[in-house]
């Protein structure tokens, strides 16, 4: 968590975990509707909108009409909001690197499977989806 913290502080446009897991969640695939950023992220479909509208104004979310359904909106990351994700994950790497220089081989294959045993407990994900979780490679 510290390092996800002292990465979010490199980018003065993400102000909390939650924006950044809405960006991250953004910028890993398609543009999605309300419902599904708010399933995805794991929060109420109120509170997705009230983040949203600010990562709007910020400039790092776009909203647009979904070409499949024109009563719904589709969101999509901003080549701001691009950067910014770029830019936190980067920064942790950075971070990270280090900290697993320090570790042995074997230490650093036995992390790799149990933070992908630990991503399959979290929601019964697959082991290499680690994107769900935040982390990018």
């Amino acid at each position: 968590m510290a390092v996800t913290a002292r990465s979010m502080a490199a980018a003065s446009e993400v102000t909390d975990l939650l924006h950044l897991r809405i960006l991250v969640v953004l910028s890993s695939g398609p543009p999605l509707s309300l419902g599904a950023l708010a399933d995805a992220v794991g929060i109420h479909l109120t509170r997705a909108s009230r983040v949203c509208d600010r990562l709007v104004t910020r400039g790092l979310v776009d909203r647009a009409d979904d070409p499949g359904n024109r009563r719904q909106l589709v969101l999509r990351l901003t080549p701001a909001g691009h950067e910014v994700v770029e830019e936190v994950m980067r920064d942790r790497a950075e971070q990270v690197r280090p900290i697993l220089a320090r570790m042995t081989p074997e230490d650093r294959r036995t992390l790799v499977s149990a933070l992908g045993r630990f991503a399959q407990a979290a929601d019964g994900l697959d082991a290499h989806d680690l994107w769900a979780l935040g982390w990018r490679s």
